[in-house]
């Protein structure tokens, strides 16, 4: 292991009764780099992280944090002495103490007797410093997200796990909250990991993020390639709506029903790929083959629904200026953009590797 490696998981296992929770999980994190785990329910993303933190132990496999080995089969360090901090959906604040209770409950023994100090230092770091001595059932959502976080640091934690922490607020307030908040982690230069199902939130925010199905992660990468060059089907269809179409390659790019496309890998023949909604423009015309079915206002944004002549459906993504109305007819204008040859399933996959 590197001095860069913040955590390494090698073949992690995990089961409840028949079911495979967690199937020979393996990830490298590096220091100081903000990871999301994205996933649909059940696929293994909480338990992932309580298998991190000590929560649970696991079935097989070895967990190094930095350079200490704090899981494997001769080997068990408990939660406490992980230096993990873990920040849950709920909060899970004591209702019966201050704000900066809290936060000094956290703290290491070496730091408790200036414990109240030090808690209001994290407290004005997340700038809630004058919420100190209100109780937790007086704060909003958002605060008290900001205070479970300053309680999270006051562990004083190599590493920072959270669990879908910005699930339970309201949209306006997700926002606000995850861009501060998420800016102050980076600050600290700590390592995070964050699990989310949200993936406008994990393609937004993280480093790189890890695409977890099944108990398994199919794919680690910066948001941008899992995006535009998914490993699997799986990957692909989870991070967003995209037209699948058959098209011919001709070598660089793709002849497809709604135009062509450049292609991310070369391809020749009947091929079949995915065209991401934001890369079709539409543009009405009197003339055109193509009929507006549906249209989805989203305030700077509208969702197109497109009928072909051939019958089927595609879907467009526009601004939300220039609108055209449904029912109109439009001619496709393909946008700057690659199109992405259509993914084997994991499954399969996994299959042709056996």
């Amino acid at each position: 292991m590197t001095a860069s490696t913040a955590l390494r998981l090698d073949g992690i296992s995990r089961g409840f009764g028949d079911v495979a929770a967690l199937a020979g999980v393996s990830l490298t994190v590096q220091s100081g780099e903000l990871l999301a785990i994205l996933g649909p329910s059940g696929c293994g993303k909480t338990t992932l992280l309580n298998v991190i933190a000590g929560h649970l132990r696991p079935d097989a496999g070895r967990i190094a944090i930095g350079d200490r080995v704090v899981a494997d089969d001769g080997v068990w360090v408990a939660p406490q002495d992980r230096r993990v901090a873990m920040v849950f959906q709920d909060y899970a604040l004591f209702p019966h103490l201050t704000v900066a209770e809290n936060v000094a409950f956290a703290l290491p023994r070496s730091q408790r007797k200036t414990g109240d100090a030090r808690s209001r230092e994290l407290l004005a770091l997340l700038d809630v410093e004058d919420l100190a001595d209100r109780r937790p059932t007086e704060l909003s959502g958002g605060q008290q997200q900001r205070v479970a976080l300053a309680r999270a640091l006051a562990q004083d934690p190599e590493l920072v796990l959270l669990d879908e922490p910005f699930s339970s607020l309201d949209q306006g307030t997700r926002d606000e909250v995850r861009t501060e908040l998420i800016g102050r982690l980076r600050q600290t230069g700590l390592t995070c990991i964050f699990v989310t199902h949200d993936q406008e939130e994990a393609l937004s925010i993280a480093d790189r993020v890890a695409v977890m199905h099944e108990g398994r992660i199919l794919q680690v990468d910066a948001p941008e390639v899992l995006y535009r060059k998914p490993f699997c089907s799986e990957v692909a269809n989870f991070l967003g709506r995209a037209n699948v179409l058959d098209g011919i390659g001709r070598g660089e790019t793709v002849d497809t029903p709604l135009g062509s496309y450049a292609l991310l890998s070369q391809a020749s023949g009947p091929v079949r790929v995915y065209v991401r909604p934001e890369l079709v423009g539409v543009a009405g015309d009197e003339t055109g083959d193509v009929v507006v079915e549906a249209r989805d206002f989203r305030g700077h944004d509208v969702l197109y629904t497109l009928r072909l002549p051939d019958g089927s459906v595609a879907i467009a993504h526009r601004p939300s200026v220039n609108m055209v109305e449904v029912g109109q007819r439009v001619r496709i204008e393909p946008q700057p953009g690659h199109a992405a040859l259509v993914p084997v399933a994991w499954s399969d996959r996994a299959a042709a590797a056996r």
